[in-house]
This record gives C-alpha cells, structure tokens and sequence, in this order.
C-alpha cells in the first residue's frame, strides 16, 4: 500500500512527532486487515486475561508472595493496601501472539508504563480516515464501511471523567522523563484525554519533583503540593529512587497505582499459568526451566522493558538480546511462534481501558523478538 504523501505531517497533526525513531518506526507501507469475528476473539480473549490478572493479584495479596515479583520488602504493605483499596487503574495494554488459528496466547502485560498508545489510537484512526477519503478506484484507498478495533481515545477520556470524582479538586500532574521523546509524547497525549475528561492537570518532568520535609509531601519547582501523579515511569524505579522511601509516608492518587506492581513484573506470567493450568490465552510458565526440558522456550527477566535480555532458546537455534536486566531473577515460558508475514514477526497489542477492552495496536519486526524499535503498523477490519 502507498503511503500517503504527507504522512510525516498528517501524524504530526495529531501530536505523532516521533513516527520516524529509528528511522522506520511508523509503517504505512503495508496494513494489516481483519475480519469482524477475528476481532471479536482479540476482544474476548483481552477481557478474559484482564479477569485472570485480577484474580491473579488477590491470590497473590492474599497468600504474601511479594517476594516472588521482587516488590521490595517496604513497599509491600503499600502494594497491598492499594490493592485492597482497589486504588483506580486507568490502562494496560497485552501483548498476544496470534496469527488467526486458535486462541491468542498472552506474552506479557504491560499494566504500568504502557507505550505505544498515540500511534494505536488517534494516528492510525486518522490514517484510516484518510484512506477512505480517497476516491475508490486510487491505489492504497479503503472502503467506506471498513472500521478498525479502536476505541481507545473515546474509552480514555470516560476514564477520566469518572476519575474526576475520586479525584476532588486535586490537580493532576502528568510526568516521564526529560529527553525521551517517546514518552513525552505518550505523556502529553493521555494529559489530553485527561483535560477532556474534566480535569485540572501539570506537565513536570520526574527529575524536577522534589521532596519538602517541612510540608512532608512531594513538590513540583514552585514548592506546589502534587496530591495526585500520573507517572510514565516504573514503579520498580521509583522505590529505588532517592526520594523512594518517601511515597510510603504519604498516601496520595498514584496512577497507575501501586498495586500494578503485581501485574507489570514476568513473575505474575508463571503464577497465572500455576492457577489457571491449561487456560487457552495462557502459555505455560515457570520459575525455572526443567518443566520445559526438550521444548523450545523464552527466558525473560521479571523486570525488563523493550525486548531486552530476551533468551530465546529453540532447536533451531538461540536468539538473545541485550541489556542491564535479569538481576531480580527470571521466568521461563513456552515458546510461541509469532504469526509471521513476508519475513515480519508480528506482536499484537491489547489495549485495556479500566476493565474493559479498547482496540489493538500491531508491531512487526525482522526478529521474533519484539524490541523498542519494533515498527507500528496500522490494521482495518471488514
């Protein structure tokens, strides 16, 4: 399929300014295209894993396994009153291998510092918009009645809105890191949504927030109380972060809560697998490798992001990745074969909004392990 000729600009419209990391990130070239009932499965399959994970954090407060997640021994009190207070989510996003046979098989979830979400939601909607505006008969046009599994942007800004409430009148501050031009832009598009949903919010960076220990609460640069956080940034970083130790002695809106720190950890792979056995979403799991003696297998750290220290261990042969991770310990899971077209592995992404689902996001890559530099690829169903 053609790109449009103006795609740079198009997806910079919608606030997209990092479409080309890498170089190729965003790829209009190519779309993937599904029908009514295989989206009905993704659907299905996204809210069932999202009900198992749930399950999956009660049993895990309930029984005191935080030391198997590596949730240090501080912070597991806090983790679990923020369970039992059902302290509000507002997103996830799983990553499924699929390829149209079977039931979709659930790689990992991404529950705290989901990315990827701008170019799922409003780039590829607006692609598909100007896909069929073009007169039916020119290259690369779409049909009218065509539609696409997103419903992201709407089912973000309804979370706010009833966040509004538990919220008051606290301001919202929305923060990443300086210099990472992914994350400010996934940052400051959900600050959007936010301000639709009725919200008072701030933009600061996650190095300018200070401690006041005269005020005892964290501060932005103008000594302003910050009552409520949204952070695109890892819980596991923050607990190791000077001012850390500090989250304990105040309670305040995390989001995503602390509680999420069960479910964004590869350990909470092995203990889905040991409650629900043989569930058709679910790959088996472990906490070592001898239950997978003679199958091909991936080792991931329980605490790594963006494809790195991946093993992947198959008769044809080892693939490893990079990186810093793997100290806490690791998880070994089943391999499954990516659904694989003209030399592209393909990752499908499962948004979840709250509890329910919102629509998909396709990543490829010339490797069966899906990386930061992965590329976007938009999709439509028929």
């Amino acid at each position: 399929m053609p790109p449009r000729a103006d795609w740079q600009r198009r997806c910079e419209d919608v606030g997209f300014y990092f479409h080309s990391l890498g170089g190729r990130y965003w790829e209009e070239a190519a779309c993937y295209v599904l029908s009514g009932e295989e989206v009905d499965i993704l659907e299905a399959a996204a809210e069932e894993l999202q009900r198992l994970c749930l399950e999956a954090c009660e049993h895990i407060v309930r029984n005191g396994r935080y030391g198997e997640l590596a949730i240090p021994g501080a912070f597991s009190e806090c983790v679990g009153d923020s369970w039992k207070r059902r302290d509000p989510s507002i997103f996830g996003r799983f990553d499924l291998a699929w390829d149209g046979e079977g039931p979709p098989k659930l790689l990992e979830y991404n529950a705290d510092t989901p990315t990827a979400l701008i170019e799922a939601s409003v780039a590829q909607w607006f692609w598909l918009e100007d896909r069929k505006r073009l007169e039916s008969t020119a290259s690369g046009a779409i049909d009218e009645s065509a539609d696409q599994f997103n419903s992201l942007h709407e089912k973000l800004i309804e979370r706010w809105r009833n966040m509004n409430g538990a919220l008051g009148p606290k301001t919202l501050y929305f923060a990443c890191v300086r210099d990472h031009e992914e994350d400010y832009g996934n940052t400051h598009y959900l600050r959007d949504t936010a301000v639709q949903g009725g919200l008072a919010t701030q933009f600061i960076f996650i190095e300018d927030i200070g401690w006041s220990a005269d005020a005892a609460c964290f501060v932005d640069l103008e000594g302003n109380a910050i009552e409520a956080l949204f952070k695109l940034y890892p819980w596991e970083w923050l607990a190791r972060e000077r001012f850390g130790p500090h989250i304990l002695e105040e309670p305040r809106s995390w989001i995503e809560p602390p509680w999420k720190m069960l479910l964004s950890n590869k350990a909470v792979l092995a203990i889905l697998w040991e409650l629900f056995p043989e569930h058709p979403n679910l790959l088996p799991c472990y906490f070592d490798a001898a239950p997978l003696a003679g199958a091909d297998y991936v080792r991931k750290p329980i605490l790594a992001r963006e494809g790195s220290n991946i093993s992947l261990r198959r008769n044809a042969g080892a693939l490893m990745t990079g990186g810093t991770y793997g100290r806490e310990g690791y998880v070994f899971q089943k391999y499954a074969p990516l659904a694989r077209f003209e030399g592209n592995y393909a990752v499908i992404g499962a948004w979840i909004v709250d509890d329910s689902a919102a629509g998909i996001g396709i990543r490829e890559d010339d490797s069966p392990i899906t990386r930061n530099t992965s590329r976007f690829v938009p999709h439509y169903f028929e």
